[in-house]
């Protein structure tokens, strides 16, 4: 019976044993668990320093440092490029390939593009241009230009090129090109270059381009210039050159291109915003390429030194077909303006202006004639360019010195223009603000200011009230 006994405690000991060991295993299984837990938990309450992919545009993609590159803005990095470029020129028939440029400063000289190809610039990224002139290959002045633009002679080219090319795209996370153009502009001014200055971004030729979401800055001369162009888009893009001291640095040229849009963008430059163009006198008439079916919208644009949007003076390739909607100009000197002179030819025809926000601006809306400067001696002092069929609707404003100037000529009349709604507040209480020569059109409905009385009066309903005698009449003053 002892004997018995004793071997049941002996039983329960060993069950307590087992049991206590089983708890032990428990405890120490969710005590890791708990850590392993927490620590999840804590992971989110970390700083993560993760890379994000890029996105892929093209079947193949090269980061630019599998060709050499070093983006510590002192390397030159030209040769990188160029070796990237041919890598992907060799894949056309497979869908072409991107070439991404990472965050860093990539000093390079000019480079050219590739067809099928898409230059992505990630976010902090800048493209540096050297600036030592001696790096910056020469070319052929542009044909429909002459024999030089601000020299006769080879030109200088731009920092990334392309001729002939099909499907390319300049895109990325707003990264940067930067022309480094102060001692261009400085050297210009001293009159110590001898050969046309190139632009920042220069595509000729070409068809099916796209060039959004960067930023291009500080161009030598012109930014961004399609020459004889199809189908091209920009949009979401930084344009961005000192007010003063910048001399030409237009923000966007087309240039003999049709098919066209620019959009969703700003641009503040030392010159013309946006002008359009299609030639220079004689040379542009015997080249022969219009600039034709341009949409240009939703932009915020400034320029102290000439106009939001321009277009010519170079335009003897003819213009047409042009809308400018939403767009706000500030703090400019003009804001919208048409210029070209005896010896363009050609025509400006089928330009609609909707939309357009005046903010403190000199003068609203210009048309010149007489803007007179000329590729050499050669041109047809005859070749009087016809300039029709230019609508304002929806032009709003305040801080405005002299809303309207639109200075035909009897050689150069300006014919069938149209204004409606438009409310301008004025800083100038003088007379002679709203300016006419040698101009026929009409209004339709009320304006403010008050209209010159070249143009034909129509109610809302379009019936007219009063028909103008005076087309020729000339109320034009510069000193306002």
């Amino acid at each position: 019976m002892v004997e018995t006994l004793i071997n049941l405690r002996r039983s329960i000991s060993s069950y307590k044993t087992l049991f206590a060991l089983l708890w032990i295993v428990v405890f120490t299984s969710l005590f890791i668990w708990q850590r392993s837990f927490l620590d999840g938990f804590l992971i989110f309450r970390r700083p993560i320093v993760s890379v994000r992919p890029l996105p892929l545009f093209r079947p193949v993609a090269y980061n630019i440092t599998e060709f050499g590159g070093v983006g510590d803005g002192v390397t030159l990095n030209t040769v990188a490029f160029e070796r990237a470029v041919f890598a992907i020129s060799k894949l056309g028939k497979k869908g072409g390939g991107q070439l991404n440029v990472p965050a860093g400063k990539w000093l390079t000289a000019p480079f050219n593009l590739t067809s099928h190809f898409t230059l992505f610039l990630d976010q902090d990224a800048v493209i540096l241009g050297v600036d030592d002139e001696k790096l910056w290959p020469l070319m052929p002045p542009l044909p429909s230009y002459g024999y030089g633009r601000e020299h006769p002679g080879p030109r200088y080219g731009s920092l990334i090129h392309g001729q002939n090319l099909r499907d390319v795209v300049i895109t990325g996370n707003n990264g940067t090109i930067d022309g480094q153009g102060q001692r261009w502009w400085k050297r210009y001014r001293q009159k110590l270059l001898n050969n046309t200055r190139g632009p920042l971004v220069q595509i000729m030729y070409s068809s099916d381009i796209v060039i959004s979401n960067i930023t291009l800055r500080n161009p030598p001369f012109w930014t961004l210039h399609p020459y004889d162009c199809k189908n091209v888009t920009i949009r979401n893009m930084t344009i961005l050159a000192p007010l003063f001291e910048a001399p030409n640095t237009d923000g966007i040229d087309p240039d003999s291109c049709e098919d066209m849009v620019i959009e969703d963008s700003y641009i503040s430059v030392g010159d013309d915003a946006i002008a359009i163009k299609s030639g220079w006198d004689q040379y542009g008439t015997a080249y022969g390429r219009p600039s034709k079916n341009i949409l240009i919208r939703n932009l915020i644009v400034r320029s102290m030194v000439s106009a939001g949007i321009s277009i010519g003076s170079e335009m003897s390739g003819g213009v047409s077909n042009v809308t400018v909607e939403n767009v706000l100009i500030w703090n400019s000197r003009r804001a919208v303006r048409i210029k070209t002179a005896a010896g363009r030819g050609a025509y400006i025809r089928d330009i609609k202006y909707r939309n357009i926000t005046f903010e403190n601006v000199r003068v609203g809306i210009i048309i010149k004639t007489d803007y007179n400067e000329h590729p050499d001696d050669g041109f047809d002092r005859k070749a009087f360019p016809v300039i029709r069929d230019i609508s304002y609707i929806s032009i709003h404003g305040e801080g405005v010195r002299v809303p309207v100037r639109i200075h035909g000529s009897s050689d150069i009349p300006v014919r069938n223009v149209t204004f409606r709604d438009m409310s301008v507040g004025i800083t100038y209480k003088k007379k002679h603000i709203f300016q006419c020569a040698y101009v026929s059109g009409k209004v339709i409905g009320s304006i403010f200011p008050k209209p010159c009385e070249n143009l034909d009066l129509y109610d809302e309903q379009g019936t007219l009230v009063k028909k103008s005698v005076s087309e020729n009449a000339s109320d034009i003053d510069y000193d306002i």
